[in-house]
């Protein structure tokens, strides 16, 4: 009997479930979450230490007030994700609404200050 791959993904996942529950082993999985979380971080920032890298000569001839709505937009949705991952989870639904709204804020300030200083003679 072959089965499919999502098939067989549900079977490890179960797998894993069946032998953290049985050697109870949530403080551990917990750390490890919390590792993954500082690594997610990490890759975020090597992320936009690299597109900042290469594109720095471009961003220094932007005007001073793009220049600070685009790197405060960026600051705005770094500290929106870190204070979502070192925070305690929320009860409600209503927190996480104001983190998408403010992630696509801060989005949309650093997409709009790109699109200002890239209008390509429009």
């Amino acid at each position: 009997m072959r089965l499919g791959g999502t098939a067989r993904g549900f079977l490890i996942i179960l797998a894993v479930a069946v032998a953290v529950t049985a050697l109870q082993l949530e403080l551990a999985l917990g750390v490890v979450f919390l590792i993954l979380r500082i690594a997610f971080l990490v890759a975020i920032g090597y992320f936009l230490y690299s597109f900042w890298r290469r594109n720095r000569a471009d961003i220094a001839m932007w005007t001073r007030r793009t220049r600070v709505v685009f790197y405060g937009g960026a600051a705005l949705a770094f500290v929106n994700i870190v204070a979502s991952v070192f925070l305690p989870y929320p009860e409600g639904g209503l927190e996480a609404l104001v983190f998408f709204a403010v992630l696509v804020g801060a989005g949309f300030a650093m997409y709009r200050a790109w699109r200002d200083e890239h209008t390509y003679g429009y």
